[in-house]
Protein backbone atom coordinates (compact mmCIF):
# COMPACT_ATOMS: atom_id res chain seq x y z
CA UNK A 1 0.00 0.00 0.00
CA UNK A 2 1.33 3.49 -1.01
CA UNK A 3 2.38 6.20 1.67
CA UNK A 4 -0.20 8.33 -0.24
CA UNK A 5 -2.94 5.86 0.43
CA UNK A 6 -2.20 4.98 4.18
CA UNK A 7 -2.00 8.89 4.89
CA UNK A 8 -5.08 9.17 3.36
CA UNK A 9 -6.40 6.48 5.84
CA UNK A 10 -4.79 7.75 9.03
CA UNK A 11 -6.51 11.35 8.32
CA UNK A 12 -9.55 9.94 8.56
CA UNK A 13 -12.43 9.42 6.35
CA UNK A 14 -15.58 11.46 6.87
CA UNK A 15 -19.41 10.19 5.50
CA UNK A 16 -21.91 12.89 5.45
CA UNK A 17 -25.84 11.84 5.40
CA UNK A 18 -28.05 14.30 5.08
CA UNK A 19 -30.96 14.60 7.35
CA UNK A 20 -33.84 16.45 7.42
CA UNK A 21 -32.77 18.33 10.67
CA UNK A 22 -28.90 17.79 11.22
CA UNK A 23 -25.72 17.06 9.46
CA UNK A 24 -24.33 13.57 11.11
CA UNK A 25 -20.68 13.48 10.47
CA UNK A 26 -18.69 9.52 10.98
CA UNK A 27 -15.00 9.67 11.66
CA UNK A 28 -13.24 6.67 11.38
CA UNK A 29 -9.84 6.29 12.95
CA UNK A 30 -8.13 3.91 10.83
CA UNK A 31 -5.80 2.65 13.75
CA UNK A 32 -9.19 1.89 15.73
CA UNK A 33 -10.54 0.39 12.56
CA UNK A 34 -7.54 -2.09 12.34
CA UNK A 35 -8.05 -3.22 15.78
CA UNK A 36 -12.13 -3.63 15.53
CA UNK A 37 -12.53 -3.96 11.73
CA UNK A 38 -16.70 -4.77 13.29
CA UNK A 39 -18.63 -3.00 13.59
CA UNK A 40 -17.08 -0.17 10.82
CA UNK A 41 -19.31 2.56 12.35
CA UNK A 42 -18.26 2.84 15.50
CA UNK A 43 -17.06 6.41 16.50
CA UNK A 44 -17.29 9.20 18.55
CA UNK A 45 -19.06 12.20 16.95
CA UNK A 46 -18.56 16.06 17.91
CA UNK A 47 -21.14 17.35 19.80
CA UNK A 48 -22.84 20.31 18.54
CA UNK A 49 -24.08 23.13 20.60
CA UNK A 50 -25.45 22.60 23.66
CA UNK A 51 -28.19 24.41 23.70
CA UNK A 52 -29.27 23.75 20.44
CA UNK A 53 -32.53 21.47 19.25
CA UNK A 54 -32.12 19.70 22.42
CA UNK A 55 -35.62 18.12 22.42
CA UNK A 56 -35.88 17.19 18.82
CA UNK A 57 -34.23 13.95 16.75
CA UNK A 58 -32.35 13.72 13.68
CA UNK A 59 -34.52 11.30 11.55
CA UNK A 60 -32.39 8.70 8.96
CA UNK A 61 -32.29 10.28 5.64
CA UNK A 62 -35.11 9.98 3.13
CA UNK A 63 -34.87 10.32 -0.72
CA UNK A 64 -37.64 12.62 -2.21
CA UNK A 65 -40.33 9.36 -2.95
CA UNK A 66 -39.72 8.31 0.52
CA UNK A 67 -40.60 11.64 1.67
CA UNK A 68 -43.91 12.01 -0.02
CA UNK A 69 -44.81 8.25 0.85
CA UNK A 70 -43.80 9.73 4.31
CA UNK A 71 -46.56 12.24 4.33
CA UNK A 72 -48.76 10.19 2.88
CA UNK A 73 -48.45 8.01 5.46
CA UNK A 74 -48.92 10.64 8.00
CA UNK A 75 -52.01 11.97 6.00
CA UNK A 76 -53.58 8.35 6.40
CA UNK A 77 -53.25 8.30 10.84
CA UNK A 78 -53.96 11.67 10.86
CA UNK A 79 -56.15 11.88 13.60
CA UNK A 80 -59.62 14.32 13.46
CA UNK A 81 -58.56 18.19 15.22
CA UNK A 82 -59.94 18.57 18.65
CA UNK A 83 -60.19 21.61 20.45
CA UNK A 84 -57.63 21.70 22.71
CA UNK A 85 -57.68 21.52 26.42
CA UNK A 86 -57.09 24.71 28.66
CA UNK A 87 -55.28 23.93 32.16
CA UNK A 88 -56.30 23.17 34.63
CA UNK A 89 -57.78 19.79 32.81
CA UNK A 90 -61.02 19.22 33.79
CA UNK A 91 -63.78 16.61 32.84
CA UNK A 92 -66.66 19.20 32.11
CA UNK A 93 -66.31 19.56 28.41
CA UNK A 94 -64.70 15.49 27.94
CA UNK A 95 -66.08 12.66 26.74
CA UNK A 96 -68.69 11.05 29.27
CA UNK A 97 -69.28 7.27 28.25
CA UNK A 98 -71.70 6.69 30.78
CA UNK A 99 -74.01 9.68 29.58
CA UNK A 100 -73.34 8.69 25.77
CA UNK A 101 -75.46 6.21 23.92
CA UNK A 102 -75.63 3.46 21.04
CA UNK A 103 -78.68 2.30 19.15
CA UNK A 104 -78.88 -0.68 16.49
CA UNK A 105 -80.17 0.77 13.25
CA UNK A 106 -83.12 -0.91 11.70
CA UNK A 107 -82.13 -3.24 8.69
CA UNK A 108 -81.75 -1.49 5.42
CA UNK A 109 -85.19 -2.55 3.79
CA UNK A 110 -86.92 -3.58 6.90
CA UNK A 111 -87.48 -7.16 7.79
CA UNK A 112 -85.17 -9.59 10.44
CA UNK A 113 -81.71 -9.31 9.63
CA UNK A 114 -79.93 -12.45 7.73
CA UNK A 115 -76.35 -13.57 7.38
CA UNK A 116 -74.45 -11.75 5.43
CA UNK A 117 -75.92 -8.53 6.38
CA UNK A 118 -74.03 -5.51 7.98
CA UNK A 119 -75.59 -4.20 11.31
CA UNK A 120 -74.86 -0.29 11.82
CA UNK A 121 -74.92 1.14 14.86
CA UNK A 122 -74.98 4.62 16.05
CA UNK A 123 -73.18 6.13 19.14
CA UNK A 124 -73.91 9.09 20.08
CA UNK A 125 -71.40 10.92 22.47
CA UNK A 126 -71.92 13.49 25.32
CA UNK A 127 -69.46 15.12 27.79
CA UNK A 128 -69.79 15.17 32.29
CA UNK A 129 -72.03 17.98 31.93
CA UNK A 130 -74.58 16.33 29.41
CA UNK A 131 -74.37 18.48 26.71
CA UNK A 132 -73.86 16.38 23.27
CA UNK A 133 -70.36 16.77 21.82
CA UNK A 134 -69.95 18.62 18.59
CA UNK A 135 -66.49 17.48 17.11
CA UNK A 136 -65.09 13.82 16.55
CA UNK A 137 -62.04 12.22 17.60
CA UNK A 138 -62.91 9.67 19.94
CA UNK A 139 -61.24 6.43 20.51
CA UNK A 140 -63.69 3.20 20.28
CA UNK A 141 -63.36 -0.33 20.02
CA UNK A 142 -66.40 -2.10 18.94
CA UNK A 143 -67.37 -5.93 18.79
CA UNK A 144 -70.66 -8.13 18.24
CA UNK A 145 -70.19 -11.42 20.03
CA UNK A 146 -71.86 -14.19 21.27
CA UNK A 147 -70.32 -16.02 24.03
CA UNK A 148 -72.03 -19.16 24.67
CA UNK A 149 -70.63 -19.80 20.47
CA UNK A 150 -67.59 -18.53 20.98
CA UNK A 151 -68.52 -16.45 18.50
CA UNK A 152 -67.55 -12.89 17.59
CA UNK A 153 -66.04 -9.85 14.98
CA UNK A 154 -64.91 -6.60 15.14
CA UNK A 155 -66.73 -3.50 14.67
CA UNK A 156 -65.63 -1.08 12.21
CA UNK A 157 -65.74 2.67 13.43
CA UNK A 158 -66.85 6.00 11.04
CA UNK A 159 -66.19 9.13 12.14
CA UNK A 160 -68.77 11.62 11.70
CA UNK A 161 -66.36 14.44 12.85
CA UNK A 162 -69.82 16.12 15.03
CA UNK A 163 -70.23 14.07 18.02
CA UNK A 164 -71.90 10.74 16.26
CA UNK A 165 -69.90 7.73 15.27
CA UNK A 166 -70.96 4.98 13.16
CA UNK A 167 -69.64 1.53 13.91
CA UNK A 168 -70.37 -1.52 10.77
CA UNK A 169 -70.77 -5.38 11.66
CA UNK A 170 -70.36 -7.97 8.86
CA UNK A 171 -73.05 -10.29 10.32
CA UNK A 172 -71.23 -13.94 9.45
CA UNK A 173 -73.27 -16.55 11.91
CA UNK A 174 -76.64 -17.10 12.79
CA UNK A 175 -78.18 -16.38 16.27
CA UNK A 176 -78.58 -14.07 18.84
CA UNK A 177 -75.59 -11.83 19.10
CA UNK A 178 -74.77 -8.67 21.81
CA UNK A 179 -73.29 -5.27 20.66
CA UNK A 180 -70.27 -3.95 22.47
CA UNK A 181 -69.00 -0.70 22.05
CA UNK A 182 -65.97 0.80 24.42
CA UNK A 183 -64.13 4.16 24.81
CA UNK A 184 -60.75 3.48 25.02
CA UNK A 185 -60.24 7.30 25.04
CA UNK A 186 -62.05 10.39 24.59
CA UNK A 187 -60.93 12.67 21.98
CA UNK A 188 -59.54 15.22 24.72
CA UNK A 189 -56.61 12.70 25.50
CA UNK A 190 -55.55 12.10 21.93
CA UNK A 191 -53.43 15.14 21.95
CA UNK A 192 -51.55 14.24 25.45
CA UNK A 193 -50.93 11.02 23.22
CA UNK A 194 -49.38 12.21 20.21
CA UNK A 195 -47.40 14.37 22.46
CA UNK A 196 -45.91 11.94 24.73
CA UNK A 197 -43.50 10.37 22.08
CA UNK A 198 -43.59 13.84 19.63
CA UNK A 199 -39.81 14.70 18.14
CA UNK A 200 -38.02 12.66 21.04
CA UNK A 201 -39.02 9.53 22.26
CA UNK A 202 -40.24 9.14 25.86
CA UNK A 203 -41.05 7.20 28.91
CA UNK A 204 -38.21 4.50 28.35
CA UNK A 205 -34.32 5.11 29.45
CA UNK A 206 -32.04 2.93 27.02
CA UNK A 207 -28.58 1.93 28.50
CA UNK A 208 -25.20 0.46 27.18
CA UNK A 209 -22.04 -1.47 29.39
CA UNK A 210 -19.13 -1.19 28.19
CA UNK A 211 -15.96 -2.75 29.73
CA UNK A 212 -12.59 -3.73 29.27
CA UNK A 213 -10.02 -5.73 31.61
CA UNK A 214 -11.00 -4.11 34.97
CA UNK A 215 -12.80 -0.71 33.89
CA UNK A 216 -16.92 -0.45 33.51
CA UNK A 217 -18.99 2.04 32.71
CA UNK A 218 -22.76 2.66 31.98
CA UNK A 219 -24.28 5.45 29.75
CA UNK A 220 -27.46 6.75 28.29
CA UNK A 221 -28.11 5.81 24.83
CA UNK A 222 -31.20 6.25 22.40
CA UNK A 223 -31.86 7.07 18.71
CA UNK A 224 -31.19 10.72 19.44
CA UNK A 225 -29.39 12.51 22.26
CA UNK A 226 -29.98 15.85 23.94
CA UNK A 227 -26.46 17.81 23.46
CA UNK A 228 -24.37 17.73 25.64
CA UNK A 229 -20.35 18.52 26.31
CA UNK A 230 -19.56 14.93 26.84
CA UNK A 231 -18.89 13.31 23.33
CA UNK A 232 -21.55 10.60 22.19
CA UNK A 233 -20.59 7.30 20.44
CA UNK A 234 -22.63 6.70 16.71
CA UNK A 235 -23.55 3.04 16.01
CA UNK A 236 -25.86 3.96 13.44
CA UNK A 237 -25.83 1.21 11.23
CA UNK A 238 -24.42 1.72 7.43
CA UNK A 239 -26.40 -0.66 5.51
CA UNK A 240 -29.71 0.47 6.55
CA UNK A 241 -29.29 3.55 8.11
CA UNK A 242 -31.27 3.26 11.50
CA UNK A 243 -29.66 5.51 13.92
CA UNK A 244 -28.39 4.75 17.44
CA UNK A 245 -25.83 6.52 19.85
CA UNK A 246 -24.63 6.52 23.38
CA UNK A 247 -22.72 9.28 25.68
CA UNK A 248 -19.22 8.25 25.30
CA UNK A 249 -17.50 6.83 28.45
CA UNK A 250 -15.30 9.07 29.91
CA UNK A 251 -12.29 6.37 30.30
CA UNK A 252 -13.26 3.84 27.78
CA UNK A 253 -13.78 3.90 23.80
CA UNK A 254 -17.17 2.98 22.15
CA UNK A 255 -15.73 -0.53 20.87
CA UNK A 256 -16.20 -1.57 24.53
CA UNK A 257 -19.77 -1.44 24.55
CA UNK A 258 -21.13 -4.93 25.27
CA UNK A 259 -24.67 -4.92 26.88
CA UNK A 260 -28.22 -3.24 26.71
CA UNK A 261 -30.72 -2.75 28.87
CA UNK A 262 -33.50 -0.26 29.77
CA UNK A 263 -35.48 1.52 32.62
CA UNK A 264 -38.86 2.53 32.43
CA UNK A 265 -38.80 6.17 33.84
CA UNK A 266 -41.03 6.32 36.55
CA UNK A 267 -44.23 8.10 35.86
CA UNK A 268 -44.86 11.75 37.23
CA UNK A 269 -48.00 12.57 38.24
CA UNK A 270 -49.92 15.04 35.60
CA UNK A 271 -52.31 17.05 35.48
CA UNK A 272 -54.18 15.23 32.39
CA UNK A 273 -54.25 11.98 34.57
CA UNK A 274 -58.04 12.91 34.93
CA UNK A 275 -58.32 11.80 31.12
CA UNK A 276 -56.90 8.24 31.91
CA UNK A 277 -58.73 6.84 34.63
CA UNK A 278 -59.87 3.49 33.58
CA UNK A 279 -63.81 2.99 33.87
CA UNK A 280 -64.19 6.82 34.09
CA UNK A 281 -62.40 8.15 31.24
CA UNK A 282 -60.55 5.24 29.59
CA UNK A 283 -62.02 1.76 28.81
CA UNK A 284 -65.28 2.60 29.77
CA UNK A 285 -68.18 0.59 28.22
CA UNK A 286 -70.95 2.62 26.10
CA UNK A 287 -74.79 1.66 27.49
CA UNK A 288 -77.18 0.77 24.45
CA UNK A 289 -80.30 2.73 23.60
CA UNK A 290 -82.97 0.12 23.16
CA UNK A 291 -81.96 -3.61 22.64
CA UNK A 292 -78.20 -3.77 22.73
CA UNK A 293 -78.71 -7.72 20.88
CA UNK A 294 -80.13 -8.87 17.30
CA UNK A 295 -81.22 -11.99 16.04
CA UNK A 296 -79.75 -12.96 12.68
CA UNK A 297 -81.27 -15.75 10.56
CA UNK A 298 -80.34 -17.62 8.01
CA UNK A 299 -80.48 -16.55 4.38
CA UNK A 300 -82.31 -17.88 1.91
CA UNK A 301 -81.84 -18.82 -1.76
CA UNK A 302 -81.93 -16.01 -3.79
CA UNK A 303 -81.97 -13.35 -0.87
CA UNK A 304 -79.68 -10.50 -1.32
CA UNK A 305 -77.81 -9.00 2.02
CA UNK A 306 -78.40 -5.61 3.32
CA UNK A 307 -75.45 -3.17 3.20
CA UNK A 308 -75.60 0.01 5.35
CA UNK A 309 -72.26 1.34 3.81
CA UNK A 310 -70.38 0.65 0.97
CA UNK A 311 -67.41 2.68 1.84
CA UNK A 312 -66.48 0.59 5.07
CA UNK A 313 -63.69 -1.17 4.50
CA UNK A 314 -64.13 -5.37 4.97
CA UNK A 315 -63.79 -7.39 8.21
CA UNK A 316 -60.65 -9.49 8.41
CA UNK A 317 -62.60 -12.38 9.71
CA UNK A 318 -64.54 -13.91 12.56
CA UNK A 319 -64.70 -16.09 15.65
CA UNK A 320 -67.05 -19.45 15.50
CA UNK A 321 -66.99 -21.78 18.37
CA UNK A 322 -63.49 -20.66 19.31
CA UNK A 323 -62.05 -20.91 15.63
CA UNK A 324 -60.74 -18.02 13.66
CA UNK A 325 -62.18 -17.88 9.59
CA UNK A 326 -61.11 -15.30 7.04
CA UNK A 327 -62.87 -13.52 5.11
CA UNK A 328 -59.69 -11.91 2.98
CA UNK A 329 -58.99 -14.96 0.50
CA UNK A 330 -57.33 -18.07 2.15
CA UNK A 331 -59.62 -20.37 3.65
CA UNK A 332 -58.28 -21.37 7.34
CA UNK A 333 -57.73 -24.76 8.34
CA UNK A 334 -57.26 -26.71 11.81
CA UNK A 335 -54.08 -28.16 12.70
CA UNK A 336 -55.27 -29.26 15.81
CA UNK A 337 -52.40 -32.28 16.43
CA UNK A 338 -48.55 -32.63 16.02
CA UNK A 339 -48.82 -34.95 13.05
CA UNK A 340 -51.42 -32.15 10.57
CA UNK A 341 -48.39 -29.31 11.95
CA UNK A 342 -45.13 -31.66 11.23
CA UNK A 343 -46.73 -33.02 7.95
CA UNK A 344 -47.47 -28.75 6.98
CA UNK A 345 -43.55 -28.21 8.05
CA UNK A 346 -41.93 -30.90 7.16
CA UNK A 347 -38.59 -30.00 5.21
CA UNK A 348 -39.33 -26.12 5.92
CA UNK A 349 -37.12 -23.02 7.02
CA UNK A 350 -38.84 -21.47 9.30
CA UNK A 351 -37.22 -18.09 10.44
CA UNK A 352 -39.12 -15.32 12.86
CA UNK A 353 -37.59 -12.37 13.30
CA UNK A 354 -39.39 -9.63 15.91
CA UNK A 355 -40.15 -9.12 19.20
CA UNK A 356 -41.80 -11.36 21.82
CA UNK A 357 -45.54 -11.66 20.75
CA UNK A 358 -43.45 -13.47 17.36
CA UNK A 359 -41.25 -15.71 19.97
CA UNK A 360 -44.92 -17.24 21.22
CA UNK A 361 -45.10 -18.60 18.12
CA UNK A 362 -41.74 -20.66 18.13
CA UNK A 363 -43.35 -21.35 22.11
CA UNK A 364 -45.78 -22.83 20.57
CA UNK A 365 -44.32 -24.68 18.08
CA UNK A 366 -41.68 -26.19 20.76
CA UNK A 367 -44.81 -27.14 22.95
CA UNK A 368 -46.92 -28.95 20.38
CA UNK A 369 -44.73 -31.17 18.48
CA UNK A 370 -42.57 -33.26 20.62
CA UNK A 371 -39.87 -33.74 17.79
CA UNK A 372 -39.15 -29.99 17.58
CA UNK A 373 -36.28 -29.38 20.05
CA UNK A 374 -34.95 -26.02 20.89
CA UNK A 375 -31.72 -26.41 21.46
CA UNK A 376 -29.74 -24.62 24.68
CA UNK A 377 -27.64 -21.79 23.08
CA UNK A 378 -26.98 -20.79 26.93
CA UNK A 379 -28.91 -17.32 25.89
CA UNK A 380 -29.85 -16.12 29.22
CA UNK A 381 -32.61 -13.41 28.18
CA UNK A 382 -35.67 -13.01 25.82
CA UNK A 383 -34.20 -11.88 22.96
CA UNK A 384 -32.63 -14.83 20.99
CA UNK A 385 -31.64 -16.01 19.15
CA UNK A 386 -33.30 -19.37 19.37
CA UNK A 387 -32.75 -22.94 17.42
CA UNK A 388 -34.99 -25.32 17.33
CA UNK A 389 -34.88 -28.41 14.93
CA UNK A 390 -36.89 -31.41 14.23
CA UNK A 391 -34.25 -34.00 12.45
CA UNK A 392 -37.67 -36.88 11.73
CA UNK A 393 -39.33 -34.18 9.55
CA UNK A 394 -36.46 -31.59 8.80
CA UNK A 395 -38.25 -28.61 10.35
CA UNK A 396 -35.70 -25.77 11.19
CA UNK A 397 -37.20 -22.76 13.30
CA UNK A 398 -35.59 -20.02 14.38
CA UNK A 399 -36.48 -16.81 16.59
CA UNK A 400 -34.02 -13.50 16.45
CA UNK A 401 -35.13 -10.55 18.23
CA UNK A 402 -35.70 -7.29 15.82
CA UNK A 403 -32.57 -4.22 16.03
CA UNK A 404 -32.41 -1.33 18.82
CA UNK A 405 -34.66 -0.30 20.33
CA UNK A 406 -35.64 -3.36 22.54
CA UNK A 407 -36.85 -3.31 26.17
CA UNK A 408 -36.87 -6.62 27.49
CA UNK A 409 -34.35 -7.40 30.19
CA UNK A 410 -30.25 -7.54 29.20
CA UNK A 411 -28.62 -8.62 26.05
CA UNK A 412 -25.52 -8.70 24.55
CA UNK A 413 -25.31 -6.02 21.81
CA UNK A 414 -23.58 -8.49 19.25
CA UNK A 415 -26.95 -10.12 19.36
CA UNK A 416 -29.11 -6.80 18.55
CA UNK A 417 -29.18 -7.46 14.47
CA UNK A 418 -31.46 -5.25 12.23
CA UNK A 419 -34.10 -7.53 9.94
CA UNK A 420 -33.64 -5.84 7.12
CA UNK A 421 -29.80 -7.11 7.63
CA UNK A 422 -30.88 -10.63 8.26
CA UNK A 423 -33.34 -10.93 5.40
CA UNK A 424 -30.24 -9.73 3.42
CA UNK A 425 -28.64 -12.56 4.08
CA UNK A 426 -31.50 -15.06 3.11
CA UNK A 427 -31.21 -16.69 -0.09
CA UNK A 428 -34.98 -17.69 0.51
CA UNK A 429 -37.10 -20.17 -1.87
CA UNK A 430 -40.27 -22.04 -1.95
CA UNK A 431 -39.01 -24.15 1.36
CA UNK A 432 -38.26 -20.87 3.30
CA UNK A 433 -40.95 -18.97 5.33
CA UNK A 434 -40.17 -15.65 6.85
CA UNK A 435 -42.15 -14.00 9.83
CA UNK A 436 -42.17 -10.63 10.61
CA UNK A 437 -43.59 -8.69 13.66
CA UNK A 438 -41.84 -5.13 14.65
CA UNK A 439 -44.67 -2.87 16.67
CA UNK A 440 -44.27 -3.13 20.58
CA UNK A 441 -40.67 -2.29 21.13
CA UNK A 442 -41.40 1.09 18.85
CA UNK A 443 -44.95 2.45 20.08
CA UNK A 444 -42.90 5.06 22.65
CA UNK A 445 -40.74 6.30 19.76
CA UNK A 446 -42.24 9.18 17.11
CA UNK A 447 -44.11 7.63 14.43
CA UNK A 448 -41.49 8.98 11.83
CA UNK A 449 -38.91 6.19 13.03
CA UNK A 450 -41.31 3.34 12.68
CA UNK A 451 -41.96 4.37 9.18
CA UNK A 452 -37.90 4.76 8.89
CA UNK A 453 -38.34 1.20 9.82
CA UNK A 454 -40.89 -0.56 8.14
CA UNK A 455 -39.34 1.43 5.22
CA UNK A 456 -35.69 -0.79 5.81
CA UNK A 457 -37.70 -3.91 6.35
CA UNK A 458 -39.78 -3.86 3.20
CA UNK A 459 -36.80 -3.00 0.93
CA UNK A 460 -35.05 -5.99 2.19
CA UNK A 461 -38.35 -8.11 1.88
CA UNK A 462 -38.71 -6.80 -2.14
CA UNK A 463 -35.05 -7.71 -2.48
CA UNK A 464 -35.68 -11.12 -1.21
CA UNK A 465 -38.82 -11.65 -3.23
CA UNK A 466 -37.26 -10.45 -6.43
CA UNK A 467 -34.09 -13.40 -6.05
CA UNK A 468 -36.64 -15.99 -4.78
CA UNK A 469 -40.26 -15.22 -5.57
CA UNK A 470 -41.81 -18.56 -3.72
CA UNK A 471 -39.91 -17.04 -0.38
CA UNK A 472 -43.40 -16.82 2.07
CA UNK A 473 -43.36 -13.77 3.83
CA UNK A 474 -45.72 -13.79 6.70
CA UNK A 475 -46.63 -10.13 8.58
CA UNK A 476 -47.71 -10.51 11.90
CA UNK A 477 -49.96 -6.49 12.89
CA UNK A 478 -49.95 -5.00 16.14
CA UNK A 479 -52.22 -6.46 18.87
CA UNK A 480 -54.55 -4.65 21.84
CA UNK A 481 -53.54 -4.63 25.00
CA UNK A 482 -55.44 -1.86 27.09
CA UNK A 483 -52.72 -1.17 29.21
CA UNK A 484 -54.82 0.60 32.74
CA UNK A 485 -52.83 3.90 33.52
CA UNK A 486 -51.72 6.92 31.75
CA UNK A 487 -48.31 6.23 31.49
CA UNK A 488 -48.94 2.88 30.23
CA UNK A 489 -51.69 4.30 27.94
CA UNK A 490 -48.76 6.47 26.34
CA UNK A 491 -45.73 4.70 26.64
CA UNK A 492 -47.66 1.28 24.57
CA UNK A 493 -51.34 1.62 24.67
CA UNK A 494 -53.84 0.59 22.37
CA UNK A 495 -54.16 4.47 20.56
CA UNK A 496 -49.96 4.29 19.68
CA UNK A 497 -50.53 0.61 18.44
CA UNK A 498 -53.46 1.34 16.38
CA UNK A 499 -51.24 3.83 14.49
CA UNK A 500 -48.23 1.50 14.08
CA UNK A 501 -50.52 -0.79 12.94
CA UNK A 502 -52.40 1.34 10.30
CA UNK A 503 -48.39 1.95 8.85
CA UNK A 504 -47.82 -1.60 8.49
CA UNK A 505 -50.67 -2.69 6.61
CA UNK A 506 -50.12 0.19 4.25
CA UNK A 507 -46.74 0.07 3.76
CA UNK A 508 -47.14 -3.56 2.79
CA UNK A 509 -49.82 -2.72 0.63
CA UNK A 510 -49.39 -4.69 -3.15
CA UNK A 511 -46.87 -6.69 -2.01
CA UNK A 512 -46.68 -10.36 -2.06
CA UNK A 513 -46.69 -10.87 1.94
CA UNK A 514 -49.28 -12.33 3.83
CA UNK A 515 -50.62 -11.25 7.34
CA UNK A 516 -51.79 -12.35 10.19
CA UNK A 517 -54.36 -9.85 11.50
CA UNK A 518 -53.54 -9.72 15.07
CA UNK A 519 -55.46 -6.50 15.85
CA UNK A 520 -58.89 -8.24 14.81
CA UNK A 521 -57.98 -11.81 16.36
CA UNK A 522 -57.57 -10.20 19.53
CA UNK A 523 -60.65 -7.59 19.29
CA UNK A 524 -62.94 -9.89 18.22
CA UNK A 525 -62.25 -12.84 21.03
CA UNK A 526 -63.59 -12.74 24.26
CA UNK A 527 -60.73 -13.40 26.15
CA UNK A 528 -58.97 -10.16 27.63
CA UNK A 529 -56.41 -7.98 25.40
CA UNK A 530 -53.02 -8.35 26.67
CA UNK A 531 -49.51 -7.92 25.31
CA UNK A 532 -48.67 -11.61 24.77
CA UNK A 533 -52.68 -13.21 23.73
CA UNK A 534 -53.48 -16.18 25.52
CA UNK A 535 -53.26 -19.93 23.97
CA UNK A 536 -56.44 -20.10 22.42
CA UNK A 537 -55.85 -16.83 20.34
CA UNK A 538 -51.92 -17.73 19.81
CA UNK A 539 -53.52 -21.65 18.33
CA UNK A 540 -56.03 -19.63 15.96
CA UNK A 541 -53.03 -17.46 14.48
CA UNK A 542 -51.02 -20.53 13.77
CA UNK A 543 -53.91 -22.23 12.22
CA UNK A 544 -53.52 -18.76 10.16
CA UNK A 545 -49.80 -19.22 9.49
CA UNK A 546 -49.96 -22.72 8.38
CA UNK A 547 -52.76 -22.01 5.98
CA UNK A 548 -50.39 -19.88 4.01
CA UNK A 549 -47.44 -22.31 3.92
CA UNK A 550 -49.96 -25.38 3.72
CA UNK A 551 -53.04 -23.86 2.04
CA UNK A 552 -56.36 -25.98 0.59
CA UNK A 553 -56.18 -27.53 -2.61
Amino acid sequence: MGRAWKGFLKSGIILLFLSPFVYIFYHIDFLEFQKTPTPPFTNISVSSDPGSNQNSCAFRWLSPKEIHEENILLDSIAWPNTPSVPAPVSLEGTSNAARSKCVILPRPGGGSWLVGDQLEVMIKMFDFKGHPKNHGGDFFLTRLHNQALQAGVAGQVVDHLNGTYSAVFFLPWEGKSEVEVTLVHPSEAIPFLQSFSGERPNGVDYYSTFQSGSLTDTTLCNVCLPSTQQPQCNYTDLNTGELWFCYKPQNLSCDTRIKHFHKIRKPIKAEEDILFKTGVTMNVRIPSSGPAHVTVFPKKKGQLAARSNKDIPGTAGYYYKGLWSSLSGTRVQQFNNASAISQCLKDKVVLMYGDSTIRQWLDFLSEELADLRVYNLHITTQFGPFVALDHVNNIYVTFRCHGLPVCAGTSPVTELHYVANELNGIAGGKNTVVVIGVWAHLTSFPIKVYIRRIMSIRKAVVRLLARAPDTRIIIRTANLKQFPTRFLAQLSGDWPSLQRDKILRTMFKGINVYFVDAWEMTLAHYLKHELHPQRPIIKNMIDVVLSYICPSK
